[in-house]
């Protein structure tokens, strides 16, 4: 616990000693240093280059190239270096108001002045920070908000957030804290784009289906208060920010239909926010997420599989009859099977698509998309290959039992499917002890 703390204390430190020169910088050279930063941050981050690479390259109607996905890519990691670079100039300055503005705020201030809560909807574009700050210079509010291990760096990030007399709600509380707030006729802002595959609700973000919590639609319902869409665009000198129409609730309608339509409505207005300058928007988090962490180990657990089958007509026959077990673990994501060209009609698994190949060559495609691979032939070189791209994981089946050989009795040992369970899957789940 208390080297923990330590750990923390140095951290912590060691960011508003290296960050503090950026209080008194104007927003230019911020945003100069953030380019700068960012485009270091692509390069060595790994992990989250290749989540970007592949959510961008997910986002099947963006319908990106690959030079324009890679310059996509490298303006995130930019945004998000100048987001990180501005807190201590946002908390420094007091006023902020010519650095930002609403373009819009008359209707939201004449609902809030009618004693109507309000629910600001919005997502991680720009920097998401500046709409609490906009928004509590005029009304009273509350927004939902995410702790980080490091308290010391969190009450920081806090004190930023809460300084125009706003409140920060843990997501713990956020139902009954958000209720209470909405009833008295304060706002609620919610940052809505985030994966959550254990809500029961989709969107097609993008063309591509999307988990995305309800809470802003059940709210609404629930307290008979319109949702608003915020829009952060940044600009020279600081940032706009502008609130869509209200979408408001129609009670003599059923609450499961409502929720639906409100939460395809907001969404709609996000993606097309986000079309507008997809540079601006968080492609590091897993907006497509499908899994919830129940079953398989977080390592394994991805949203776009790719499962290349062998050509080898023993090897492809065996393969193909353990492919049900795959689809079980991963019942909800994206998989594309690499399949012999002469098997291509071979009756196998449901799956988002089916590819043919005439060789092994043709098998390394120019993919970003794949974050999990399992190579099921013996070419060696489609592990390099498909690493290079966005695959954290690319897995042979000696990978596969070597996972799984302390968990495996002697009859079971080369059953494909109860290796691919033990290997990927936790014990309980699955598979049984």
């Amino acid at each position: 616990m208390r080297a923990g703390l330590v750990k923390d204390k140095i951290v912590y430190y060691s960011i508003r000693l290296a960050t503090l020169p950026f209080s008194w910088m104007p927003f230019s050279w911020i945003r100069w240093i953030g380019k700068k930063a960012g485009w270091v941050a692509f390069y060595f981050m790994e992990t989250y280059r290749k989540r970007t690479l592949s959510n961008l390259a997910l986002a099947k109607d963006l319908a990106l190239s690959p030079k324009e996905l890679i310059a996509t890519a490298k303006q995130s990691f930019q945004n998000l270096a100048i987001n990180c670079l501005e807190y201590p100039k946002l908390a420094h300055k007091r006023d902020l108001s010519r650095a930002i503005r609403c373009e819009n705020p008359e209707e939201a201030e004449a609902l809030y002045q009618k004693g109507y809560g309000i629910i600001f909807f919005c997502g991680h574009q720009a920097n998401w920070e500046v709409l609490f700050l906009d928004g509590t210079t005029r009304m009273k509010g509350v927004a939902i908000g995410k702790s980080i291990k490091n308290k010391l760096l969190y009450n920081w990030i806090l004190q930023i957030r809460e300084k125009n007399g706003g409140k920060i709600i843990s997501q713990r509380n956020a139902v009954r804290e958000g209720l209470r707030a909405l009833r008295k006729g304060i706002f609620l802002g919610i940052v809505g784009d985030q994966g959550m595959p254990d809500s029961g609700y989709s969107f097609p973000f993008f063309g591509r289906r999307a988990w995305t919590s309800t809470a802003p639609a059940l709210l609404a319902y629930k307290t008979q208060s319109p949702i608003l869409f915020a829009e952060t665009r940044r600009v020279p000198g600081g940032y706009r920010i502008r609130y869509s129409d209200p979408i408001w609730p129609d009670l003599s309608e059923p609450l499961e239909k409502e929720v639906v339509r409100m939460m395809d409505a907001s969404l709609d207005l996000l993606e097309k926010s986000i079309k507008n300058s997809p540079g601006e928007w968080l492609w590091q988090h897993n907006r497509w997420k499908q899994q919830t962490p129940q079953i398989v180990y977080k390592r394994f657990r991805h949203d776009c599989i790719c499962i290349i089958l062998p050509e080898e007509k023993t090897a492809f026959e065996e393969a193909a009859r353990h492919l049900p077990a795959l689809k079980l673990i991963y019942p909800l994501s994206f998989i594309s099977l690499l399949i012999p060209a002469k098997y291509i009609s071979f009756p196998l698994i449901d799956a988002d698509e089916k590819i043919s190949y005439a060789c092994l060559a043709d098998a390394h495609l120019p993919d970003y998309r794949f974050k999990l691979v399992f190579n099921f032939t013996d070419c060696l070189t489609l592990k390099r290959h498909y690493k290079k791209y966005s695959a954290f994981e690319v897995l042979s089946l000696s990978d596969l039992k070597q996972l799984a050989a302390p968990l495996l009795s002697p009859e079971i040992e080369n059953n494909f499917s109860e290796i691919f369970k033990r290997a990927l899957c936790r014990s309980g789940t699955l598979w049984n002890k």
